[in-house]
């Protein structure tokens, strides 16, 4: 295996990248497949700079990795990219698969663009794939790790009037998908979330109970909003009740498909 690493090369086994510059096609050939999953996070507030560094780091990163492979002298087979459920937007209960039309706002934008910037390598033959991520739970980063503290102290509660879907996976099956998209033969966009969304206020008391904490200090939507901004609303607030369509009929079979012992398996 080798990685992609920002600044220089310490080894065979790395390979020197800005991601918001051209990468010369040589230094990507002869892989049998390219998975990139980078990107500025998402967490913070959504100042001007926040949100461009928040589009650059995708699009500008897919784009000139895709162009690279698509001139390679030696192509991959399969090249991988993140996406985001972000792509659908706040739909309420509608049930979202991979057909569904995106939504409106900054993250629906954001995904679209960071999905078509894998086209360049897509056109070249490379069969290309965007996994459309959930709320990934693991305990050492992501939006969980910033949910626990507050949970811990017996701060934490629902967050609005908490009927807004969330669609989470276990980090260690967001892993296995990956390997499976690797052996099959998927194209195009893939859910990659459980096959049992929750609403948020069922998400909520889950976590809480796992910890063996209380859940009663809900956030108003107007709080999340005051403390969060745009970030509040279209992450937060947002309802995106997704199903893992592609997945489900390639034959994939989920370890961790209930929430209460996924979250009991992370934070054990």
């Amino acid at each position: 295996m080798v990685r992609l690493v920002r600044g220089a090369a310490s080894g065979e086994d790395q390979i020197a990248w800005d991601p918001l510059q051209p990468l010369r096609p040589q230094s990507v050939s002869g892989f049998d497949a390219v998975i990139h999953l980078a990107g500025e996070s998402i967490v913070g507030r959504w100042t001007a700079a926040k949100k461009r560094s928040i589009l650059d780091s995708r699009v500008q990163g897919t784009r000139h990795l895709a162009e690279a492979l698509a001139e390679a002298p030696q192509r991959p087979q399969v090249f991988i990219t993140a996406s985001a459920i972000g792509y659908y937007g706040d739909r309420g209960d509608e049930i979202l698969r991979e057909d569904s039309k995106p939504g409106r706002g900054f993250l629906p934008m954001v995904c679209r663009e960071w999905e078509a910037a894998a086209s360049r390598a897509e056109d070249a033959g490379i069969r290309a794939v965007q996994i459309r991520i959930g709320l990934v739970l693991s305990p050492s980063g992501g939006a969980l790790q910033k949910m626990l503290t507050p949970f811990r102290l017996g701060l934490g509660g629902r967050m609005g009037n908490g009927r807004q879907w969330w669609s989470w996976i276990h980090v260690q099956d967001l892993a296995s998908a990956i390997q499976h998209i690797l052996a099959g033969n998927l194209s195009g966009p893939v859910n990659a979330v459980a096959p049992a969304p929750v609403k948020n206020a069922e998400f909520t008391k889950a976590l809480a109970a796992a910890l063996s904490r209380p859940a009663i200090f809900p956030m108003p939507a107007f709080a999340a909003r005051l403390a969060f901004g745009q970030m509040g609303d279209e992450l937060l607030l947002a309802s995106q009740r997704v199903e893992p369509t592609k997945l489900a009929m390639s034959g994939y079979n989920f370890r961790y498909p209930d929430l209460k012992k996924a979250l009991s398996d992370v934070l054990k």
